[in-house]
């Protein structure tokens, strides 16, 4: 018998097992987008799909928002097999966070696990000190709650979300829609990431840079934004055309700098990075037909060539346009089980 064993750690879970931290007030809508990216079945996407399960962060009869109450599928011992862990959103910025769900937050990190948080759930990250040195964020009405209380957090305003690595955060509400398509992205894909927006029927990607905050026209701005619906109208009726910024202003009777303050009120996007958005859903949707040569999809996009397609597609989409086609075919071949959103 030798005189001493070898401890081989074992290997960290998979980033497709994934926890959901539940507690008593659990946020409903932040609960509800976790559901949606991770945990809705997708039989269609294969057997290496993210399987998950809840974690009661604490003991009792566990509600949410709405009056709701919520079934689990244990405790923090759940944390223990989990690759990444999802906490949507938390009671409030002065509730206090358990230290046993700290401590298991903090061993699961240790292990390999990345850590998600949605909205206020910052504050639950925050708590265990994994957020000290990082660039984080949260919904705007926290981020100045969340700076005071973790002076060491580098907090970044008025954006959708945050990717650190292996410990992520996104702001408010919708934007935990965003930064969980970032993940599949990371995990997927950026194919398997568009086919899971196009069930949610949200934007195609939205960076994680994407102002929080829009700030809407009221009463006195109705005409410029009726001619402003107008002009996007158009946009998308004539994609195949050229769209330089000196057209759309003049097309919606506007100054270049007049049009990029109503776009950015309007959309929360700049015009070129609305239109590009535009036109690369088209490309998509073209690359899903056969036929389609990519010089003739970027004429009727409205790219000058197919190179400059190219270079928008790899950069918001992290993917060619033949890797797109290849792996959709791939996926479209196989035998789909069911058919869920």
């Amino acid at each position: 018998m030798p005189d001493s064993l070898e401890i081989v750690p074992s290997p960290a879970p998979p980033a497709t097992a994934v926890a959901i931290v539940v507690y008593d007030r659990l946020c409903t809508f932040e609960f509800g987008c976790a559901v949606e990216i991770f945990a809705l079945p997708r039989p269609e996407m294969g057997a290496g799909w993210y399987r998950c399960r809840l974690a009661a962060a604490e003991p009792g009869p566990l509600t949410a928002t709405g009056g709701l109450r919520v079934e689990v599928d244990g405790g923090l011992e759940v944390l223990d097999t989990a690759g990444t862990i999802v906490i949507p959103g938390w009671r409030g910025a002065e509730e206090p966070v358990p230290e046993a769900l700290c401590h298991a937050l903090r061993q699961a990190h240790g292990r390999g696990a990345r850590l998600v948080s949605l909205c206020s759930g910052a504050f639950v990250l925050a708590a265990t000190g994994l957020l000290d040195g990082k660039r984080a964020t949260t919904h705007w009405r926290y981020l100045e709650a969340l700076q005071a209380r973790y002076p060491r957090i580098e907090t970044v305003a008025d954006v959708l979300y945050v990717d650190a690595g292996d410990v992520l955060t996104a702001a408010g509400s919708a934007a935990g829609l965003d930064l969980g398509l970032h993940l599949v992205r990371r995990d997927f894909g950026a194919e398997v990431a568009v086919r899971v927006a196009s069930r949610l029927v949200v934007p195609l990607h939205r960076e994680g840079t994407q102002r929080q905050r829009v700030e809407r026209p009221v009463a006195p701005a109705r005409s410029a934004a009726a001619r402003l619906a107008g002009l996007l109208d158009e946009v998308l009726a004539t994609l195949d055309q050229p769209w330089p910024l000196d057209r759309l202003a003049r097309t919606a009777g506007s100054s270049k700098r007049a049009l990029h303050r109503q776009f950015v009120a309007a959309t929360g996007q700049s015009p070129g990075d609305w239109l590009i958005d535009r036109q690369l859903a088209r490309v998509c949707e073209l690359l899903a037909e056969p036929g389609h040569t990519l010089a003739d999809i970027a004429q009727a996009t409205g790219f000058d060539s197919a190179s400059t397609l190219r270079h928008h597609f790899r950069r918001r989409l992290a993917t060619t346009p033949s890797g797109y086609r290849a792996a959709r075919h791939e996926r479209q071949s196989r035998p789909r089980a069911g058919d869920h959103c």
